[in-house]
């Protein structure tokens, strides 16, 4: 299985913080923002891994992570020139994924909980499309999912003004093969974007859909806002002061998954 992290887009919701640099390299308290949704790909075991983003800054991302040899990993970096929607990035990552499966993180977005890292390594071998869902109490603000009993997705719904379910997607997906194939048939959404709300619609239609429920406990935190970057850099604090824990830090990841010493 190979990973993707979405760094691109503009940011423009913090400006005038990305006017310079990308949001992802914007400080989550003691790390860059990147390094939140990279040590999440690697608790899932994932080593190969790419890393998407604008022109103007590949080369900031590639100094600041490099090769990943030291991580013993591997990653590599692709352009989006213009952002074209979230599955789009699928698209630009066509070559580097090939007929492999593979788990796909948008690089705003930090994951923490006990167990995450065994709790991924359970899609390894993803069949159909795998997604994570997070109780929200405003479901208008994100994309919405009724789960059935056995976990599969029944429905759907776009930042919907009224809404059956309050659970959330959030920005972590594996899906298998067949994901390129299927980006590739969508047509642009309104806004002209390939919206991955339609791609995870593909693998409803065909009832392979299932999510996740991240229990009580997890933290998931999107940094997309002002609001979002704070309550994201003091939940780092915090934890990190009572337990004494480093989190999303890739070197302690690799340490504990055993590829370097």
């Amino acid at each position: 299985m190979k990973g993707i992290i979405l760094a691109g887009g503009r940011g423009s919701r913090l400006s005038p913080l990305t006017t310079v640099v990308s949001k992802q390299l914007l400080p989550i308290y003691d790390k860059p923002l990147i390094y939140y949704p990279l040590s999440t790909l690697m608790l899932a075991g994932i080593r190969e891994i790419l890393i998407i983003t604008t022109p103007k800054d590949q080369t900031l991302f590639e100094k600041a992570l490099g090769s990943g040899a030291d991580l013993g990993i591997s990653i590599t970096y692709a352009i989006q020139s213009e952002p074209k929607g979230l599955a789009h990035g699928i698209l630009v990552a066509k070559d580097f994924l090939k007929e492999d499966s593979f788990a796909f993180i948008l690089g705003d977005n930090l994951f923490y909980g006990k167990g995450l890292g065994r709790e991924l390594h359970k899609y390894q071998n993803v069949k159909g499309a795998q997604v994570f869902g997070y109780a929200v109490s405003n479901p208008s603000e994100y994309g919405v999912a009724t789960i059935n009993e056995k976990g599969m997705v029944t429905h759907l719904e776009e930042k919907p003004e009224k809404s059956i379910s309050n659970i959330a997607i959030t920005g972590l997906y594996f899906y298998d093969s067949r994901a390129v194939r299927f980006t590739e048939a969508l047509k642009p959404s309104k806004r002209g974007e390939i919206e991955i709300t339609d791609l995870n619609s593909v693998y409803l239609g065909l009832g392979e859909l299932s999510c996740t429920i991240l229990p009580r406990g997890t933290a998931w935190l999107d940094t997309g806002s002002f609001n979002g970057l704070h309550d994201a850099a003091t939940f780092v604090r915090i934890t990190e002061e009572r337990t004494g824990l480093r989190i999303g830090d890739p070197i302690d990841v690799a340490r504990v998954q055993g590829w370097i010493t």
